[in-house]
């Protein structure tokens, strides 16, 4: 199972796709609000439970100063994946994202894009995937279905502009 925490309800609109890559995939999942500076103790809660609740990985978007990601990866031992959200009081997305990837040696937290929830969600379900066969097989159709995807693109373009490339 993974789990999905946000800094704040607003970040919601960014972490919907972690959510929705992850039901695609099969892959259970928790998701709640959990803010490193206005609930510090239910953070800290959250994250030293996380492996007694059965969490494999867990995926934590946050915007602005972003200590989120860095503070649950201090009280637990489970990958963790920072998401860095382009909030209205961010700078652009690049405050968020300087101080998840940012973090000191023993502390590790694997970091996206701004706005990457759907990188995380797939990186949080390869993870889990490295011992869950069947959840391997489907995220391999996952990406047999973006080559499909790309494919058809080409042959749409080929047929717009018949020259190109491979003919």
């Amino acid at each position: 199972m993974v789990g999905i925490i946000m800094g704040s309800r607003s970040d919601l609109e960014v972490m919907r796709e972690a959510v929705d890559i992850l039901k695609e995939l099969g892959v259970a999942y928790e998701l709640t609000v959990v803010s490193a500076h206005r609930t510090p103790d239910r953070m800290a809660v959250y994250a030293k439970g996380a492996a007694a609740r059965g969490l494999k990985v867990i995926i934590a978007g946050a915007g602005g100063a972003a200590h989120l990601p860095g503070m649950v990866a201090s009280y637990t031992t489970l990958p963790v994946i920072g998401v860095p959200v382009k909030s209205r009081n961010s700078i652009d997305g690049w405050d968020s994202l300087l101080s998840i990837v940012q973090m000191p040696g023993g502390v590790p937290v694997a970091t996206v894009a701004v706005n990457g929830a759907l990188n995380a969600g797939i990186l949080a379900a390869q993870i889990i995937g490295t011992s869950d066969k069947e959840l391997s097989l489907r995220l391999q159709a996952y990406k047999v279905g973006l080559t499909e995807k790309v494919g058809e693109g080409i042959n749409a373009l080929r047929q717009q502009y018949p020259n190109g490339f491979d003919k």
